[in-house]
């Protein structure tokens, strides 16, 4: 019999340490099965997914970077959080068999916010992709009143603003003035600073003095895990959340969704230091 197994899809994929987090906590719960890192071509989504719906020992997949609006136009059932958010980092099997796309994304941005004291009205968001719409999707709910977003294109990004955002403004990397004054937050989205990717603009990191002095940095990418956003965060004694937090908070969300069984999060120092080496 084939052992169930579950995956991430993306373009590139090397990079992904979600096979270890799920692997980790597969062992930990003695559970059999199998988490795999699977590189996808954009032009093959709609293939890749056909073929994986016939396996019945596949139990779904994580969806990254290129994929996670892309994927939408081959999944016909969606969670809440995938209809507000517009984006999928997740896809499962209901009960009927049919692949249901959710965004757990959501769960690992809410996870990094809820181990800190969340008192941000004024958040600075680097990025208008599948991640940034999680981050917009959780500063709705909690309210915050203004959203200050960092693109290359901002006219392609002002309706997505509209739809999220009580107050702020879309921004260009060379007008920071009025995004980074007096923000409580700045979250990377992109994966600009990741192995492999553009850098972080040197006008991002010069402009970070602007930042309150209680403020959180928050990057997302994993990959270094000292990027220079953190390590600008922490010349400044900025307080930073990096990206691996996020991402174990997002995999434990896929995890209950694949295996059925709650990841066990009283082993995340453990965890965190396997993910560190």
């Amino acid at each position: 019999m084939t052992v169930p197994y579950a995956e991430v899809i993306g373009d590139p994929v090397d990079h992904s340490k979600s096979p270890l987090i799920h692997k980790f906590w597969l062992e930990k719960l003695g559970i059999e099965g199998d988490y795999r890192a699977v590189r996808v071509h954009h032009n093959d989504l709609g293939e890749f997914l056909a073929v994986r719906r016939k396996d019945p020992a596949w139990l779904g997949c994580n969806v990254t970077i290129p994929h996670k609006i892309a994927i939408i136009d081959h999944i016909r059932a969606f969670t809440p959080s995938a209809v507000a958010v517009g984006a999928i980092n997740c896809v499962s099997r209901d009960e009927a068999g049919r692949l249901v796309g959710t965004n757990t994304d959501v769960d690992g941005v809410e996870s990094v916010l809820d181990s800190r004291v969340w008192r941000a009205n004024r958040v600075t968001l680097i990025g208008g992709g599948g991640a940034a719409r999680a981050v917009l999707e959780v500063m709705r709910r909690r309210d915050t009143l203004e959203v200050f977003m960092i693109v290359r294109e901002p006219d392609q990004i002002r309706s997505l603003f509209s739809a999220f955002a009580r107050s702020g403004s879309v921004n260009r990397f060379d007008d920071l003035d009025v995004p980074f004054c007096g923000s409580e937050y700045l979250i990377n989205a992109t994966p600009l600073g990741m192995t492999g990717f553009p850098p972080m603009p040197e006008s991002i990191l010069e402009t970070m003095s602007d930042l309150r002095d209680h403020a959180i940095v928050f990057d997302m990418v994993y990959s270094p895990l000292e990027t220079e956003l953190i390590k600008r965060a922490r010349e400044l004694s900025l307080r930073v959340a990096i990206g691996l937090e996020m991402l174990v908070g997002q995999a434990a969300a896929s995890f209950e969704r694949f295996f059925g069984a709650r990841a066990p999060r009283h082993y995340d120092g453990d965890l965190m230091d396997l993910l560190a080496r």
